[in-house]
């Protein structure tokens, strides 16, 4: 989890490849209504994300029930859109990719064509409810992506 530009899909894509899971991106649950709305610079609200968790919500019901571990990138922002995603399973964990919000400006003026542009990274910063240390396991973003990986694997103790 983390703000736009923390490297999530990077950091998981990484993860998932080093552990030999499966990876998938939260973005791919959104509505081309809310890609839409985010590309116009619009921040979504909490209604605009309900089905977009609700969706998640489902695709990790399913993967806990057939065993396939999967890691997902996704923003995660507030505390109630955790609750909804780690479906009150233990076997779901939360690893919160934290840094500065210049360090994020900077990777998404870099980043070609993607609807989340810089200046939407303000509306994450306000609506972020960062994660106490007990309900997820705090990362640098600042570092490289392998290394983040490898400290990821360390804490799970996979």
């Amino acid at each position: 989890m983390g703000v736009a530009g923390s490297g999530k899909t990077t950091i998981g894509q990484a993860l998932a490849q080093t552990l030999g899971w499966n990876f998938s991106d939260a973005d791919a649950f959104h509505s081309q209504a809310a890609k839409e709305k985010m590309a116009q610079g619009l921040p979504l609200n909490d209604e605009d994300r309900k089905p977009w968790l609700e969706a998640m919500q489902s695709a990790i019901d399913h993967w806990l029930m057939i065993g396939q571990n999967t890691v997902l990138a996704c923003s995660s922002l507030k505390l109630w859109y955790r609750d909804v995603l780690r479906c009150s399973d233990p076997r779901v964990k939360l690893i919160y990719l934290q840094g500065s919000f210049s360090l994020f400006f900077e990777r998404l003026k870099h980043r070609p064509n993607h609807y989340m542009k810089e200046t939407m990274l303000q509306s994450q910063f306000d609506t972020l409810e960062e994660p106490s240390s007990s309900e997820a396991i705090y990362i640098d973003a600042s570092q490289p992506p392998q290394a983040i990986a490898q400290k990821i694997v360390n804490h799970l103790n996979i």
